[in-house]
C-alpha cells in the first residue's frame, strides 16, 4: 500500500513568509517583535532564512534595518545571491501593504514551522518503532520527550522595561504585606518550613529522608493534603509503597481527626460518621491524583508525570519513594541506578517546571542519631541532584499499656540539611500519632 503523504510537500506560507519580511523592512522597529516568535529555520524557504539571519545580524549590531543595510549585510557576508539577489530582496516590501499585522504574519509562519516539525517527529518514531532491539517504553519515552522539547522550544520568549515591571513588583509586596502568610512557592502548610524555604519552588527537586516508620509519608501526606484540599493547588502522589486506599483512609483520619485505628478496624462509634462523611467530601473535591504503582519503572513515572501536568495542570508531584523506582537498566550497580533516578528526576522537575518532592530511606547507621547529607542511602548523587534536602527526625514512640503514648503529640525536628537558594536550619514540628499526621507547632 502506497504511502499518500509521500510526495506532499511539507506545510509552509510563503507569502506570510516573505510579508513578515516585507513588513520588517517597511518597520525595523518590529524586529524586536519578530524575534520573539521567529529564527531563521522556522522559515521554510532557504531564501527567506539568509534574509532573516541578516536582519537578525544586522539587529544585533544595533544597526537600523532597510533595504540598504539588509542587502549590503547580505553581500558582505557572500549569501547575496543565495537569498535570491537584490530584485528578489526589493520584492520583498511590494508584499504587503503595511507592517501593521507583522505578528500576526508571524505566527502564521511558526505555526508552519510547528507542522513541518511534528512530521519529523512523526517519522523519527516510525523509524524507531521498527527498531526491534529498542523497547517499546523506550521509544515512547523518547517520542514524548519530544514532542515536549518541541513544545518548550517555541514558547515565545518575551521581556519587559522597568516601567513594565515595577508596578507589578509593587502590587505583589503590598499583597505580601497584608496576606502576611504568602510565598512564592507552593506553601507545605507547616508555617515554620514555608517561612524558611518561601514554599516549594518551581523546577526544584526536595528530598525528605527518614529512618522507617519515622513519618516520612505521614509528613508528605500531610503536606499534599494542605496543598491540594486546602489551598486548592493541584497535587500528584506517586505511591509505591502504600495502595491508594490505605493513602485515602489516611487522608480521611487526618482531615476528621478519628484515630486511624478507628477507620482501618471499622470500630467507630456512629458520632464519628459525620466526621468522616464531612471528611471525605473535602477530599473528593480536590484536586488530587493519586498514582498507585508497585515496582515503577522510571519511563512510566515520567511518562504519567509529563501526563498529569499536560491534562491536569498538576503543580507539584510527591513520590513515595525514591529508592522503589526500578530503573531500566538493572544490569549496573545499584548505586549507579539511584544515582540515574536522581538525575532524573531533577530533569523532569525543569522539564515540567515544577517541584517535585521525593522521600528517602536514609542508612541504619543513621538510627538514633541526627541525620546527616552523608546518610541518605545507596547513593551520593541524591544530595547532589537535590534543590533541597530535610530529615524527620524524633525518638521513636513506644507504647505503653494503656496507650497513652498514642494520644500525646510527639516533638519531632524537621532538618533542613540543604537549601541551595536559601538558608538551613532546624524546625520543630508535632507528630499526631493517633492521625498519623504532622502539624506546626506555633499553629498547635
Amino acid at each position: 500500500m502506497s504511502n499518500p503523504l509521500k510526495d506532499k510537500v511539507p506545510p509552509h506560507n510563503l507569502e506570510a513568509e516573505q510579508a513578515t519580511l516585507g513588513a520588517l523592512l517597511l518597520d525595523a522597529d518590529a524586529v524586536g517583535t519578530v524575534i520573539r516568535y521567529l529564527r531563521p529555520d522556522n522559515f521554510y524557504s532557504l531564501q527567506n532564512q539568509k534574509i532573516f539571519q541578516a536582519i537578525i545580524s544586522l539587529f544585533g549590531k544595533g544597526q537600523r534595518v532597510d533595504l540598504i543595510t539588509l542587502i549590503e549585510e547580505l553581500r558582505q557576508e557572500g549569501i547575496l545571491a543565495a537569498a535570491g539577489g537584490p530584485g528578489y530582496v526589493s520584492a520583498l516590501t511590494d508584499t504587503v501593504p503595511t507592517s501593521a499585522n507583522v505578528e500576526y504574519y508571524a505566527k502564521i509562519v511558526l505555526e508552519q514551522s510547528v507542522r513541518r516539525s511534528l512530521l519529523v517527529i512523526s517519522n523519527k518514531i516510525i523509524a524507531e518503532a521498527h527498531n526491534e532491539s529498542r523497547e517499546s517504553r523506550a521509544v515512547l519515552e523518547d517520542a514524548q520527550k519530544r514532542i515536549f522539547e518541541l513544545t518548550d522550544a517555541n514558547q515565545s520568549a518575551t521581556f519587559k522595561t522597568p516601567k513594565e515591571i515595577i508596578p507589578l513588583a509593587i502590587e505583589a509586596i503590598e499583597k505580601l504585606y497584608h496576606t502576611r502568610d504568602a510565598f512564592t512557592g507552593i506553601p507545605s502548610g507547616l508555617i515554620e518550613l514555608d517561612q524558611m524555604t518561601s514554599g516549594f519552588q518551581k523546577s526544584e527537586l526536595i528530598i525528605i529522608g527518614a529512618r522507617p516508620s519515622v513519618g516520612k509519608t505521614a509528613l508528605a501526606l500531610s503536606m499534599v493534603a494542605h496543598i491540594s484540599i486546602k489551598e486548592r493547588i493541584p497535587a500528584a502522589f506517586f505511591s509505591l509503597e502504600m495502595s491508594d486506599m490505605q493513602l485515602i483512609q489516611r487522608m480521611i483520619s487526618q482531615e476528621s481527626h478519628i484515630p486511624s485505628e478507628k477507620i482501618r478496624t471499622g470500630l467507630l462509634k456512629m458520632s464519628d460518621f459525620q466526621a468522616i462523611q464531612d471528611a471525605a467530601g473535602r477530599i473528593y473535591d480536590a484536586p488530587l491524583y493519586i498514582v498507585d504503582m508497585p515496582n515503577m519503572k522510571l519511563l512510566d513515572l515520567r511518562a504519567m508525570a509529563r501526563r498529569l501536568r499536560a491534562q491536569y495542570s498538576v503543580e507539584i508531584i510527591f513520590i513515595d519513594y525514591l529508592t522503589l523506582i526500578t530503573s531500566e537498566n538493572s544490569m549496573i550497580p545499584r548505586h549507579e541506578q539511584i544515582a540515574e533516578v536522581s538525575r532524573s528526576l531533577k530533569s523532569l522537575a525543569r522539564e515540567l517546571n515544577i517541584p517535585v518532592v521525593a522521600l528517602s530511606q536514609v542508612r541504619r547507621d543513621a538510627e538514633g542519631k541526627k541525620p546527616m547529607l552523608a546518610d541518605l542511602r545507596e547513593s551520593g548523587s541524591i544530595e547532589q541532584d537535590a534543590d533541597v534536602v530535610m530529615f524527620l527526625h524524633r525518638e521513636r514512640v513506644s507504647s505503653n499499656k494503656d496507650g497513652g503514648d498514642r494520644d500525646q503529640a510527639v516533638d519531632t525536628e524537621l532538618i533542613v540539611a540543604k537549601q541551595r537558594n536559601g538558608p538551613i536550619g532546624d524546625i520543630d514540628i508535632l507528630f499526631l500519632p493517633r492521625y498519623t499526621k504532622f502539624v506546626s507547632k506555633s499553629r498547635d
